[in-house]
Order: structure tokens, then C-alpha cells, then sequence
């Protein structure tokens, strides 16, 4: 009903809107060629073609989260309807992927964007085998080289089928995220992936997380729940965007396996806990959805058609009277097995929710600009006939009393300005304090850790602690699972307890970061905080081992520190926002009234507005006033953490070379402190900027205002002095235009009323 209804009402505005810009262009034209400049209708077109743009274009992001191997490539190819995503056992997620709808599969391309570099790399085009097979050769070598090219994202343009009939979503956009197990891989720098996951949390439209049914039908908890829902379920419990838990791989459910409502029930349990109080959880069964679409659609491969005869025609079989078994063919079959695949319900519920939610936000801005745009036209033309009736010395004495409550109104403007600029200071000085308190917790835990170390260097029994050391990366190296998954029951007590004072999680103790070089390279002098090495390769392996642990703890207590301000700072410039609108709608009011009292006519309220396409959010503002800085600067590494590398200093004055632990910390602290004064430079450029555009999009709206009537009561004057013999003509122009736009505004008026017809809750 809700994709009926968004269609209806878009395809009204796409109707009025163009109408509209031609109409004003009109009267634009003949204004002009009466000498007039036309200022006030300039901007006024301006504000129409802004909103017809944004209707157009409007993005709608849904993103897909999920644990490794939980099914999110083959869940996202069902919605897809094509197998172009690999799916592997390994963790295949290197970056973001932007999936993008095109009309036809022979537009289909894979690019890829590169750090600092404008245009993408073409990477395959053409069928979605050879797309499948290139990106995952891709993602071999981006895994392999460790980036060595600086890929930051994928785009995938491709037709998705489950948006097929509906053309005003071509901005709509299937994002493909990292899950936790993604973040840890070891051979892989992937704080870049944690951060991607986080931006589509804040910032997308609808969310989806993807659970493997074989990991719930036992009631175990999911790491996905762990690392994201557990620390985040403050924000996704105050966010209106809709969030959905997929419980994928349903198929697998055997005659053993207890029902899967009972499954979904502990699902729901465990969600809660978490906060978030109705969650809505749809179980699926991706592969059986993917196979019944390419078969539906005569696109599927001979693989295709033995994997859905193997796991899924079986269940379709009927028996004879003489008990024989009959399986149809696939084709048969196919529409059937894709409904209960239950693909089709969470494609329909999610578009629903999409377009109920911002799907009907666009709408709903785009039809206040627009009306906007056709009642400060009426406000003109109004103006303008009742100047032509009145007697000239009326009209002159009320143009002076209008300047000067423009002044006033200009000083009342000025003082909400100061008010901002105060909250804008607080909130400066607030942001300030969390990441100085960010940098000392982050100093703290990482003195602490190399403390630690000192303490087992200086031990009495130092050689049998390291025995266990390599003792326990040998059973380590054994298991399937990498040191920084699996920490011993004496790691976990030990980062706990240094986590409570600390705040911050230590997955992996120094020493075991260094156990390699501890056993194979180093000598100890009796001094604990010296360590000696033999040659240059140890003192460069050492270092290596030392940055590449201080810099992933940094990198990742960063990347949560810079997410909680994101959160936090959006809310905030909400209220502020809010607090701006109202000031300045105010003044704007006082001004409405006095032209309406003394213009004797109905003047509209000029609504102060802010909507949602105007703005640039503050996660851009982030990375835009990031790169300024980084260039300005020309020093990465102080940039909101990107980057982190610490010389280390070595005396090689004896046969020996010296590592002095006390000057390598000292060194790291002065390192996180150089990088704390970047990123507060940072921060206190993006607030600034922040606020300074809020202020000025609602401040230039009440300007435009009191500038439009400024000129129009001086034109007014001008012509009346010099085409008085012209009046009946004008105002029968006048009235003609008038009634004209009148037909606009109905139209407008209908648009809203059948948008209140289906406001969502909370809007």
C-alpha cells in the first residue's frame, strides 16, 4: 500500500513541480522585458529546481550487516536477483560496496574508487559471472597486498529486481557493510571496515542485519549482537529508522531442530536485552530465494538448476497412487519455492518501511518547497496589486515604516546570531573534553600495557613465562582461530580488569604481540626497561611489532571515540537546528504581519525552513574539514588518527644496539598527543562549520525575505510615478498571473492533504 501511495503522490510533484518552474519562468521573462530584474523570482526558481533535483535524486540507503559466513552476499544476491556477489567461507568484505540499480543488466559495471583518486577503476562489466569472478579476484589481491592501492569502496551497478517496478527509486542504493569478523582480521588493516560499518549505521535509511540460523537454533548469541547491538543499542532504540533481524539459512532447519518460532522467540529475548524493545525479525531462507529467482527468470546456470534439484525440488515431490515419487521440473516450481522462501515478504516490508519513512520525508519537503515557492509568489503579486490600488502617498509613507522594521528586524537577527555562537562554544568546549579525556584513557592504557611488559621482563622466572609464551602460540597456530580472536581465560581477566580502570579494551597483550621476537631475537641487560638486540633487523622487527600494536589500539578506540561524537553532534545540531528555526520564525512572523496590516491583503506566513535535502551532514562535514586539515598540515598521521608511526630510539654506540622502553613510551605518548591537537583542529572546524551553515541557510531565508519586499515596495513607488496611465493594464496582468498560480496552489494543497492522509507515527 505504502509503495501505491509514495508512487501516487511522487508523480503528482513530478507533474506540478515542472509546471510550476515553467510558470514562474514565464512571468520571469515578461517581467524582464519590462525592465525588471527579477531578483525575487530567480531565487524563487532556484528553491523550485533544488526540490525537483531532490525528488529525482533523492538517495535511499539500506545497509546490510552481518557476521562472517551468516549468508549476506547470497542474501544480497536475492534481492539483487542475479549470483554476482561471491560468497566464500573466508571473510570476503574488503571495503564498502554500493549497489545501484541500472535499467538493464547490460549496463551492469564493477568499479572501484581508490584514495585520492577522482575516477574509479573499471574493474569488470558485462554478465554477473564475470563480475563475480573479477571482484573476487579483486578481493584476493586487495587482501594479499594489504591495500597496497588504497581502495576505499566498490559500486556495483547492477538492475535489483526487488525495485523493478518502482522507477522514482532509482537513487536507491543496497550498501554492503563489514561485519565484526571482518574488523579482526589479521592479515588485513581493517579499522577502515569497522568505521565503514559504523557510518551505515548512523547514516542509512534502513538496516538490516543478517544472523545465521545455525548459530541461534541453540540459543548462542552472535557476535554481531555483541560488537554492534550491545554498544550501539542507545542509538538504535532512539533511531526511526526501521531495523530488521534477518534469520537467514532457515532451510537447514532438520526434523531434530526444534520449530523455528521458538528459534525466533530467543532471538527476540536476546534483542531485547539489548534495549531494543519490538524488534523485527523475519526468517529467510536466501538460497532457496536467489536459485527461484534465476530460474523464474531464465537466468540461471546449469549449477543453478543441480544445486535447486539437490537441496530444494525435493520437497516439492508428490506421490502417485503407486507411491511413486513425481518432482517437477524447475521451472514449475520455481514462483512457489520463491515465496516460501520468504524473500518476497522482507523485500515488501522493507520498501514499505523505506518509503513510509523517508520516502515520505522527501515528499513531504519537497511539496513545503514548492509550496513555499507558490505562496511567496502570491505574496508578490498580492504586494503588487494592492500597490496599484492604493493612493501613492499611503503607499510611501508604509514603505518607510517597513525599512525601518527591517532594521529592527536585521538587529534581532544579529542577537540570535550571538545566542548560537554561544552554544556553539559550549559545544566546542564539550567535544574538546571527550577527546582529551579519549587521548589521557588511551595514554593510560597503553603506559599500563607496556608497564606490564616491564614487569615480565623483570620478573625472576622470565624464562619459563616466555616458554608459555611460545607454548601458547603454538596451540594458538594449531587452532583454527587467530590470537586475536581467542585469548586465554588469563587475557580476558586481565583486559577486563585493565578495561575498568582504563575504559578501554585491550584484546591482546603487548608481550604476546612481541613473543616473536622475545623468544628468537632479544637479550636482556638488568636494567628491565633496556632491551638489547644483536642486529638491525631485530631493532626494525621490534619496531614493527611495536607500532603495529600501539597503532590498532589507537586506530580502533578511535574509530568508536569519533562514532559516539558523530552520534552525539547530530543530535545536538538537531536541537540547535530547532532552536535557530524557531528565533528566526519568529522575526520572520512580525514582518508577515506588519505587510499584511499595512498592505491591507492576507499575507502568508514566509516558513523558515529546514529540510533535510539543504543540508550536508556531519559525517561529511567530518571527512571534508579531515582533508583541509591533512593538506593543510601535510602530516597524515595528526588527522583524526588515520595513520600512526612512532620512531623508535636505538644506541648503537656498543657492539650491541639498546632499546631504552621508557623513551619508546614517552615517544607514544608524545605521538597521541600531537594527534589529539589535530584532531581537536578538526572538530572545532567541523562544528564551526556546522552551525555557521545552519545559521546562515535559516538567516538568508529571512533576508530574502525582507530584501524582496524592500524592492518591491520601491519598484512599486518607480512605477507608479512613471506608468500611472498603465494601471488597468498591469493590474489585469497581474490578476491574470494570479489566478493562474492559483491552480498551483490547489494542486499543492491536495499533495499535502493526501500526505497527511498516510503520516507516518512520529512525523
Amino acid at each position: 500500500m505504502s509503495s501505491q501511495l509514495f508512487q501516487k503522490t511522487y508523480e503528482s510533484l513530478a507533474d506540478t513541480g515542472p509546471r510550476l518552474l515553467q510558470y514562474l519562468q514565464r512571468i520571469h521573462a515578461q517581467q524582464l522585458s519590462e525592465g525588471d530584474d527579477t531578483e525575487a523570482l530567480r531565487s524563487i526558481e532556484g528553491d523550485v529546481l533544488k526540490a525537483l533535483y531532490a525528488l529525482s535524486n533523492q538517495k535511499y540507503q539500506v545497509a546490510v550487516v552481518a557476521a562472517m559466513k551468516a549468508g549476506k552476499s547470497t542474501f544480497l544476491n536475492a534481492l539483487i536477483g542475479a549470483d554476482v556477489l561471491a560468497s566464500e567461507t573466508e571473510s570476503c568484505t574488503v571495503c564498502r560496496t554500493d549497489i545501484l540499480p541500472v535499467a538493464d543488466a547490460s549496463q551492469s559495471q564493477l568499479l572501484e574508487y581508490r584514495e585520492n583518486k577522482t575516477d574509479p577503476v573499471v574493474i569488470a562489466e558485462g554478465n554477473a559471472s564475470l563480475i563475480r569472478q573479477y571482484f573476487l579476484e579483486r578481493t584476493h589481491i586487495i587482501r594479499a597486498s594489504a591495500n597496497r592501492d588504497r581502495t576505499v569502496r566498490f559500486q556495483l551497478k547492477h538492475p535489483i529486481a526487488a525495485i523493478r517496478n518502482l522507477p522514482p527509486l532509482k537513487g536507491f542504493t543496497l550498501v554492503d557493510t563489514p561485519g565484526p569478523n571482518e574488523w579482526k582480521d589479521t592479515t588485513f588493516d581493517t579499522i577502515a571496515l569497522k568505521e565503514t560499518a559504523f557510518d551505515a549505521l548512523r547514516n542509512c535509511d534502513v538496516i538490516l542485519f543478517i544472523l545465521d540460523y545455525s548459530s541461534f537454533k541453540d540459543s548462542t548469541n552472535s557476535e554481531l549482537l555483541q560488537e554492534l547491538i550491545e554498544q550501539r543499542s542507545d542509538f538504535l532504540r532512539r533511531s526511526r529508522r526501521a531495523i530488521y533481524f534477518i534469520l537467514n539459512k532457515i532451510d537447514r532447519k532438520t526434523e531434530e531442530d526444534r520449530p523455528i518460532q521458538h528459534v525466533i522467540d530467543d532471538l527476540r529475548r536476546t534483542i531485547q536485552e539489548f534495549g531494543i524493545p519490538n524488534p523485527l525479525i523475519y526468517p529467510v531462507s536466501a538460497w532457496q530465494g536467489l536459485l527461484a529467482k534465476l530460474i523464474d527468470g531464465d537466468t540461471a546456470t546449469e549449477n543453478h538448476m543441480k544445486n535447486f534439484k539437490r537441496f530444494f525440488s525435493g520437497r516439492y515431490a508428490r506421490e502417485t497412487e503407486d507411491g511413486d515419487l513425481i518432482i517437477p521440473s524447475p521451472k514449475k516450481i520455481a514462483p512457489q519455492a520463491l515465496e516460501e522462501s520468504l524473500i518476497p515478504i522482507i523485500e515488501q516490508a522493507v520498501i514499505g518501511d523505506l518509503l513510509t519513512n523517508a520516502g515520505w520525508n522527501l515528499l513531504r519537503d519537497v511539496s513545503a518547497k514548492l509550496d513555499k515557492g507558490v505562496k511567496s509568489v502570491e505574496d508578490i503579486l498580492n504586494a503588487r496589486i494592492r500597490g496599484w490600488q492604493m493612493e501613492i502617498k499611503p503607499l510611501r509613507q508604509r514603505m518607510e515604516a517597513y525599512k525601518q522594521l527591517a532594521k529592527n528586524a536585521i538587529i534581532q537577527i544579529r542577537e540570535v546570531k550571538q545566542l548560537v555562537e554561544q552554544q556553539e562554544q559550549k559545544l566546542i568546549a564539550q567535544f574538546k573534553r571527550e577527546i582529551t579525556d579519549f587521548a589521557e584513557r588511551a595514554k593510560q592504557t597503553i603506559h599500563e600495557e607496556f608497564e606490564r611488559f616491564v614487569q615480565v621482563h623483570e620478573s625472576d622466572n622470565n624464562e619459563s613465562q616466555f616458554e608459555d609464551f611460545a607454548e601458547t602460540e603454538k596451540l594458538e597456530t594449531d587452532d583454527s582461530e587467530t590470537p586475536e580472536e581467542k585469548a586465554t581465560d588469563e587475557d580476558v581477566k586481565d583486559s577486563k580488569e585493565q578495561s575498568a580502570g582504563s575504559e578501554f579494551h585491550v584484546p591482546q597483550k603487548l608481550q604476546n604481540s612481541l613473543k616473536k621476537a622475545i623468544g628468537n631475537l632479544l637479550q636482556y641487560s638488568d636494567n628491565p626497561y633496556i632491551i638489547h638486540c644483536g642486529t638491525e633487523e631485530e631493532v626494525e622487527q621490534i619496531k614493527q611489532d611495536i607500532n603495529h600494536f600501539c597503532s590498532i589500539l589507537i586506530k580502533d578506540w578511535w574509530t568508536d571515540t569519533q562514532d559516539k561524537l558523530s552520534r552525539e553532534g547530530t543530535i545536538i545540531r538537531q536541537e540547535l537546528v530547532s532552536q535557530i528555526q524557531d528565533n528566526i520564525q519568529t522575526i520572520s512572523n512580525e514582518l508577515s504581519e506588519y505587510l499584511g496590516d499595512a498592505l491591507e491583503v492576507n499575507m502568508n506566513i514566509n516558513p523558515i525552513q529546514m529540510l533535510v535535502f539543504d543540508f550536508q551532514g556531519i559525517d561529511a562535514q567530518v571527512q571534508q574539514q579531515t582533508e583541509n586539515y591533512t593538506r593543510w598540515t601535510r602530516e597524515r598521521k595528526q588527522a583524526f588518527c588515520r595513520d600512526y608511526e612512532v620512531d623508535i630510539q636505538v644506541d648503537d654506540r656498543r657492539s650491541y644496539y639498546e632499546i631504552d622502553m621508557r623513551l619508546t613510551i614517552n615517544a607514544i605518548l608524545r605521538q597521541i598527543d600531537a594527534q589529539t591537537l589535530g584532531s581537536l583542529e578538526v572538530v572545532e572546524r567541523v562544528i564551526k562549520k556546522q552551525i555557521s551553515d545552519d545559521f546562515q541557510h535559516a538567516e538568508q531565508q529571512i533576508n530574502d525575505y525582507i530584501h524582496r519586499f524592500l524592492v518591491e515596495f520601491d519598484r512599486l513607488v518607480q512605477e507608479r510615478e512613471n506608468r500611472e496611465a498603465e494601471v488597468e493594464q498591469i493590474l489585469e496582468t497581474l490578476e491574470a498571473q494570479a489566478e493562474e498560480l492559483s491552480q498551483y496552489k490547489q494542486e499543492l494543497n491536495y499533495i499535502q492533504e493526501s500526505l497527511e492522509q498516510w503520516k507516518p507515527e512520529g512525523n
